[in-house]
């Protein structure tokens, strides 16, 4: 499968790592609106071909699967030119910046019979299923609760500050621990709180999320850009807690019983740098002529998409672009 890039930056040269670990995978071309920045990405990682735009890369029929590297805020755009020009695409998270970009944009997948899925890393990892058997396995009992954050001091970072490019921490940050929330808790969400501290720009610099499912379980997320946080996640059940070490690249899983004592752990696979499961769920998946990933399926981006509208509709935030 030919691979390509679109827009090569910080979150590229990591696929680029990760793809160029896949001999499956053919590294193919890499488009920017700056031809020497694309020449010199093709010549770092070893890609066949440069594009000094990005529909002229789209206009080469050999160019198949296109990871949309931009920030979130021209994700929408770009997508639905891949798609408009008969492409398969890889998006990376956030998937647009609200759930009406996100919800046209799979209709135009599914109408083209495209491939369109959302890049967030830890729906496609190995750890993910790990999880899921160790809580169906019963060793802590009926589950209750959970605990996630995510937060790196990200302050510098121009594009973390800009609402013109949909900065700010939920975005970038608070996805993942939404993410490891649905991705334990499936049920319908009755109630949402939120809350949250703001730039002087508009954009949230942390915040907190409590969410409250039908069955009665609750999710306590936080995420900040200002500080570095241990990114732990913990499900917590009648008989005990499974400790999950980084939900953004899990290192370590660890199992504890009611007495607090740690009693099993569990190791991951070795991988590349945990980039690689999405692109081979998305080479399965166009081999399967399927419109979207089973680790990540269309409903769940938008169900995502949906809850991050609503938090910042309690937040009262809103992006210029939208």
């Amino acid at each position: 499968m030919k691979f390509s890039i679109l827009a090569p930056g910080g979150i590229a040269e990591k696929m680029a790592e990760a793809v160029s670990g896949l001999k499956q995978i053919e590294k193919y071309a890499i488009a920017s609106r700056n031809m020497d920045k694309a020449k010199t990405f093709t010549d770092k990682w070893g890609f066949e071909k440069a594009y000094g735009s990005y529909e002229e890369m789209l206009n080469d029929p050999e160019v198949e699967l296109v990871y949309v590297a931009t920030p979130h805020s021209h994700h929408y755009q770009y997508a639905k030119m891949c798609l408009e020009h008969g492409k398969h695409v890889l998006v990376e998270k956030a998937f647009t910046v609200n759930a009406v970009q996100a919800e046209e944009l799979i209709k135009l997948s599914e109408e083209k019979g495209l491939l369109l899925t959302e890049a967030i890393w830890t729906r496609y990892m190995p750890s993910r299923i790990m999880i899921d058997e160790i809580v169906e396995s019963g060793v802590i009992g009926d589950v209750t609760s959970l605990t996630a954050n995510l937060g790196y001091p990200l302050k510098h970072v121009e594009r973390m500050q800009n609402p013109e490019l949909a900065g700010g921490a939920l975005l970038d940050l608070g996805v993942y621990p939404i993410n490891f929330a649905l991705m334990a808790f499936h049920g319908e969400i009755t109630k949402v709180q939120a809350s949250a501290v703001m730039s002087p720009k508009g954009v949230d610099w942390m915040n907190n999320i409590t969410l409250i499912f039908a069955d009665g379980r609750m999710a306590d997320l936080h995420s900040n850009m200002l500080a570095t946080l241990d990114r732990e996640g913990v499900i917590n059940g009648e008989k005990g807690y499974i400790e999950i070490q980084n939900i953004n690249n899990c290192e370590e899983i660890r199992v504890y019983n009611e007495e607090r004592k740690l009693i099993k752990t569990y190791a991951v696979p070795e991988q590349i740098n945990g980039y690689e499961y999405e692109v081979l769920a998305c080479e399965k998946a166009i081999k399967n002529g399927k419109c979207e990933c089973e680790e990540m399926p269309h409903s769940e981006t938008l169900r995502v998409m949906k809850l991050m509208d609503e938090i910042r509709r309690i937040w009262g935030m809103k992006y210029p672009c939208e």
